[in-house]
């Protein structure tokens, strides 16, 4: 195919040697571009993927002089084969390593008894979470917030405990043949990243640079001294920043250039994504094309099912059951039953190590801080579907998942969706409006409050997943919500 004026910019800077960042809306053809560049310099290139899926399938599309790895990938033929034996350990529960580690007894703070359990929980994603930063060392921000401590002085009490066991097990991971902890993939990455390491090529790719977590973005950054960078990306789709990825685009000290010709979808559609687009402040519009006739419009028989929350995937899911459907669910169905086995250990009257729940006693315990607390509301629907279908029923559906190749629809949530496409795709009800605001109109009414950006880029990445016909579905109020008369027009 011809390349676009776009593409024919993005070339030209990168033979002119630029460092270069590259906004690629929604199927605009990122890595058509990034391969239409390598294949047109004798250079030595690394491209760096996302996940290791892209990685194989970059490397036939790109040509021989470029090495399409993952960050983990290089990190592993650095140090992480050193730590073989230890990756292949069987897992143990939380609770028995931080025995190890020491953590005996359980802690009370405020008026919590935090368990021995939580505890040793809390300091391995205290850990987990050191390795996703760019950090040197670990420290108090680095421990998870729990529900129940939100408070500032109660969560830097929980800090200060578990600080120094979370330094002991990143003592223990420094071994390389045995250790109480468990050694994942992250853990030598981030043993990696602090020797400071030099990739040896003339240039750099990053691909999904808004997603990248702090401790690839100082990786690719420390290579600015001897080799090209290039990386490429959507800021608009940026939506893991709540497990600590970092846009890394907006400010990158480089040419910033676009891609805005999608190709996945025609003009109608580049419309709807361009509203979501406007409200998140994003810095592209979309362009759709002609020759696809992408529609708006009721989905009856939909291939995808978008969801916000695990839960919307998880009540879509018996839905579609309960009518006779063959359902696949993105991801698998671990996550919604381990929700399930925590609401089901809670109603039978114990404790549950599940992240989310872990410091309820009870049943009524959650159902009090999900109706009554404001820092609990996203239960709230995880509530109702457990009052109302039981875990019994919850668990009995997510054992009658099928494998996507074999689903007659798909149902996910706009998280997991991001990357993958569908021909007919029905958002789900439980994307919902913002709360009103305390503005009201001239006859009183209330007006609606402004949408977060982060729910809007969300909403973005779920509209765009379209080929064929989109069903706004629960995302339909977005047609009554004033916007400005030029907020999709393209820049």
């Amino acid at each position: 195919m011809n390349p676009t004026d776009e593409q024919t910019a993005a070339a030209d800077a990168f033979h002119a040697g630029r460092h270069l960042a590259l906004q690629a809306g929604a199927g605009t053809g990122k890595t058509t571009t990034l391969a239409l560049l390598a294949r047109t310099t004798t250079r030595r290139g690394r491209y760096l993927a996302y996940n290791r899926a892209i990685a194989q399938d970059a490397r036939t599309r790109f040509p021989s002089t470029v090495q399409c790895k993952t960050a983990h990938a290089l990190a592993y033929a650095a140090v992480g084969h050193r730590y073989t034996r230890r990756l292949n350990a069987p897992r143990r529960p939380a609770w028995q390593t931080g025995q190890a580690l020491g953590l005996t007894k359980a802690v009370r703070i405020g008026d919590r008894e935090i368990s021995q359990r939580v505890l040793s929980n809390a300091a391995l994603r205290t850990v987990a979470r050191f390795c996703h930063t760019a950090d040197s060392a670990i420290t108090r921000h680095h421990v998870p917030h729990l529900r129940g401590l939100e408070d500032r002085a109660l969560h830097a009490q929980l800090a200060a405990h578990i600080v120094p066991f979370a330094h002991k097990a990143w003592a223990d991971l420094q071994h390389p043949d045995e250790g109480a902890v468990r050694f994942d993939h992250d853990h030598y990455l981030k043993i990696w990243a602090l020797t400071n390491p030099k990739i040896d090529t003339d240039f750099l790719l990053l691909d999904e640079a808004q997603d990248t977590n702090p401790v690839v973005e100082q990786i690719f950054l420390n290579q600015r001294s001897h080799a090209q960078l290039v990386m490429v990306g959507d800021s608009a789709q940026a939506i893991y920043g709540w497990r600590g990825a970092k846009d890394v685009m907006t400010g990158f000290d480089g040419t910033q250039l676009v891609l805005s010709q999608s190709f996945r979808f025609g003009p109608c559609l580049a419309h709807e994504a361009n509203r979501w687009l406007a409200i998140a402040d994003a810095p592209i519009r979309l362009t759709g094309t002609d020759t696809v006739p992408t529609e708006l419009g009721p989905v009856t028989r939909p291939d995808a099912v978008l969801c916000r929350t695990n839960v919307g995937a998880m009540a879509q899911v018996m839905d579609l059951l309960a009518a006779a459907h063959r359902v696949g669910l993105v991801g698998g169905g671990d996550g919604l039953r381990a929700l399930a086995l925590a609401a089901r250990d809670l109603k039978e009257g114990r404790r549950t190590t599940h992240p989310e729940l872990v410091l309820f006693t009870t049943w009524g315990d959650l159902q009090d801080y999900a109706a009554h607390d404001p820092a609990g509301r996203d239960l709230q629907p995880l509530v109702d579907l457990v009052d109302t279908h039981g875990t019994d029923a919850i668990l009995a559906a997510v054992a009658q998942l099928a494998p996507e190749n074999q689903a007659e629809v798909t149902v996910s949530t706009a998280h997991r969706a991001k990357g993958r496409e569908w021909a007919r795709v029905k958002i789900a009800d439980d994307f919902t409006p913002p709360p009103d605001s305390d503005q009201h109109d001239d006859a009183g009414c209330a007006l609606p409050g402004p949408i977060d950006d982060g729910e809007a880029r969300l909403a973005y990445v779920a509209v765009t997943r379209t080929r064929q016909r989109l069903d706004l579905g629960g995302l339909s109020w977005i047609n009554e919500y004033p916007l400005a008369c030029s907020a999709a027009s393209p820049r």
